[in-house]
């Protein structure tokens, strides 16, 4: 945490922070050591961006000065810019402005000392005649200051540097630190004969006496008259008071309330939303925020803090990721050494076994597995440091925020809040899927090939490809809609063995043999026109030029136990209109023609229903089933590819191959209902009219595979229903059981 507590300028502890309208903060000091004066018209640039050669504003106006060298020797403008760099010369620091180069003699070189966060800050020289009214902070028009972090300018008014709030809270945590620091250290054993004492661990509350580990185990053990005694932690330790983690009763519990900066009367009460700061009742007064969204102080201080506790749920979630995983990284280090060592005892078997020929080839191979051993133990080592070094900004942040948590002072915490919340949002961000997995594998994919003929050691070498591994479905994405199924697959993580395609096998449905069904590249495959309520096994394979690697687990997959389609555009004859989700059907023309629905059934029990819509002037539509190529341009059954009941406002009649059978009283009319029953399982088409069976089976014998069909005309308009149960009528009775 104590990073967080550092001002970006000097490096130390912050004194007297500022929040910048950026929401970073810091020291007032070194605000007034980074401030800039610019002309009223020309617009602000960091002192470190100034054009070489163009002098600032507060250049033009000074008398010359001293010259500064190339180095910045033991001079008074050196040493008073340490001391404004350090957090020294305070008090001088107001009657300061900063120069460009051309002040200074040397057109080519602008001295700058560097802060130890890095934060470079040109010297300071003496400022104008006149400038001393804007000490103190009441700087001058046209005044800015350039954040250290996010390097944003922001301009100060007439108030100058006292137009920044006080960051009390940070102040206050800043104080409570330094305390339990002072105090954990000031804590000694109270009986060591050591020279110094050892820290104490505890404190007896009956004895007052402090006591370290070893001496409290010897001295005053936990039995006898000192068993109803109570040790405690020593004062300064985590969790007591004045220490390091004490809750808001410490150094903040005693404050006196905050009053308003306008106000010096009035103690802050209401927050103004959209200004994002506390107010009093006197600034709603005066009218400044008197038509701004205000709301009660308490209600948004415990609203914020629960955003904050929230998001830092999350990050702390992300930390405990991060320790397992850096025990995951170190004992892979441990792998790759074990494995490393394996492979090179390997290698200098079988390279001694060989002739002497192979002694210079041995030199070599044992190279590339050394380098192998030291490109994985680089990047795992990369990894560690880049982790430990997140985890590290991550748990400082928390124990800043849980601090921050503690406070009760409500304005306070609200001028750092929204900021606050927004990094630890975007400190869980960066914990970003793949972070925290290994970027490497222990296992060394080398393989040292030692049958080839003598002749050939000198083309001795690894064997870099090994067989695929076994590919991992992701059940997740498999699944089954109608009479297609989908499946999906991919390599297990760490693996690096090249992959060439994959083999994708699936059984019959009804526990037959594995078959074929996709061989490439890619790791989605969808199989259309499978079987209606059947049960099928999938299985995949990865293959290369090594051969073919283990298959996977087999999934089970079901397809739906009724069909649900639609009229098929693509198939469809261009008259035909479509709408309703392709689910209602009519025509552009007088003559009749062909829609086929989506499905395809080739065994099972299918029934749907067609809705007449429309029907005008007697027009004989026609429902039924049909091949894929059926002609679509003439009535449904007048070829041999389909097989039909066509049907008027009075009677119907079964066709196939254009022959009319079976001629049936009852007919259709606007809002009847047609169904179709295909019994794969008899093969047999039987046909009703709201709901009554009209006629005999229709068609017997049928084998094959059949799609839904329907021939119409521009007097008609049908909605098909789909996904229906089969009627009881036809359902098979069930066997009694044994």
């Amino acid at each position: 945490m104590e990073e967080e507590l550092k001002c970006p300028v000097c490096g130390s502890l912050f004194r007297e922070p500022i929040i910048l309208p950026c929401s970073h903060n810091v020291c007032l000091p070194c605000a007034r050591t980074i401030a800039v004066q610019t002309p009223d018209n020309e617009q602000h640039l960091p002192a470190l961006l100034q054009p070489r050669g163009s002098a600032t504003p507060a250049a033009s106006a000074a008398a010359p000065g001293p010259s500064l060298g190339p180095s910045l020797g033991p001079g008074p403008a050196a040493s008073l810019d340490s001391e404004c760099v350090a957090g020294g010369g305070v008090e001088h620091a107001d009657k300061l402005s900063l120069h460009s180069e051309t002040d200074s003699g040397y057109g080519s070189y602008t001295p700058s000392l560097k802060s130890p966060n890095g934060v470079r800050v040109l010297p300071l020289v003496p400022a104008p005649a006149g400038a001393a009214a804007s000490q103190r902070g009441a700087g001058p028009a046209g005044s800015s200051l350039t954040c250290p972090q996010c390097h944003r300018s922001a301009s100060l008014d007439q108030r100058g540097l006292r137009g920044f709030q006080r960051n009390r809270l940070l102040e206050a945590i800043v104080q409570r630190y330094q305390q339990g620091r002072a105090a954990a250290a000031a804590a000694k054993c109270q009986l060591c004969d050591r020279s110094p004492p050892e820290p104490a661990a505890a404190l007896c509350e009956q004895c007052d006496v402090l006591y370290c580990s070893a001496c409290q185990l010897r001295c005053h053990p936990a039995r006898g008259p000192f068993a109803k005694h109570r040790l405690v932690p020593p004062p300064g330790a985590p969790g007591t008071p004045g220490g390091g983690d004490s809750g808001g009763k410490g150094a903040g519990g005693g404050r006196k309330l905050p009053t308003c900066a306008e106000h010096d009367l009035e103690n802050y009460s209401m927050y103004c939303v959209s200004c994002r700061s506390p107010v009093c009742y006197q600034c709603l007064e005066d009218g400044r925020h008197g038509k701004h969204d205000v709301k009660a102080l308490g209600a948004v201080w415990k609203q914020h803090k629960a955003q904050l506790s929230q998001a830092l749920n999350g990050v702390s979630d992300k930390a405990k990721e991060a320790k397992e995983f850096l025990v995951q990284l170190k004992n892979l280090l441990q792998q790759i050494q074990e494995n490393g060592l394996d492979y090179e005892a390997c290698l200098v078997a079988q390279c001694d076994a060989l002739v002497d020929a192979l002694t210079r080839q041995k030199a070599k191979l044992l190279t590339k597995v050394t380098k192998e051993r030291e490109h994985k133990l680089k990047v795992v080592w990369d990894q560690i440091n880049h982790c430990t070094l997140k985890l590290r900004q991550s748990t400082g942040l928390m124990e800043y925020c849980l601090e921050v948590i503690k406070e009760n002072d409500p304005s306070g915490f609200l001028q750092i809040s929204d900021a606050l919340i927004k990094r630890v949002q975007v400190s869980q961000e960066q914990w970003v899927k793949g972070a925290l997995e290994p970027k490497v594998s222990a296992e060394f994919d080398l393989t040292l090939d030692s049958e080839p003929l003598l002749q050939a050691i000198h083309q001795l070498d690894f064997i870099q490809m090994k067989l695929p591994p076994v590919p991992l479905l992701q059940l997740e994405k498999c699944c089954t809609r109608n009479n297609s199924v989908t499946l999906a697959w991919r390599m297990p993580p760490l693996s690096h063995n090249p992959v060439e395609g994959y083999i994708l096998e699936l059984d019959d449905g009804d526990g037959g043999q594995f078959r074929e069904v996709y061989v490439g590249k890619e790791t989605l495959c969808t199989i259309d026109g499978l079987h209606f309520n059947s049960t099928y096994n999938a299985r995949v394979k990865a293959f290369n030029s090594s051969g073919v690697g283990p298959y996977s687990k087999t999934v089970i997959l079901q397809t739906s136990d009724v069909a649900w389609f639609t009229f098929d555009p693509s198939s469809a004859h261009r008259d035909i209109v479509l709408s309703n989700d392709n689910q209602t059907a009519t025509c552009s023309s007088y003559d009749d023609r062909v829609v086929l629905g989506t499905a395809a059934f080739s065994k099972g029990v299918h029934y749907w229903e067609l809705h007449v819509d429309r029907y005008d002037n007697h027009p004989d539509p026609a429902f039924g089933i049909a091949r894929i190529n059926v002609v679509k341009d003439i009535m449904l059954g007048k070829d041999d590819k389909a097989w039909a009941m066509y049907v008027d406002n009075n009677r119907s009649w079964f066709m196939h191959c254009n022959s009319h059978t079976n001629r049936t009283e009852g007919g259709v009319s606007k809002g009847a209902t047609v169904g179709v029953l295909l019994d794969l399982n008899k093969h047999n088409l039987t046909f009703y009219i709201n709901g009554q069976q009209q006629g005999p089976p229709a068609f017997e014998n049928i084998e094959g595979v059949f799609m839904p069909a329907l021939s119409l005309n521009r007097n008609v308009q049908v909605t098909l229903h789909t996904g229906l149960e089969v009627p009881q009528c036809v359902k098979q009775p069930k066997l009694p059981s044994n």
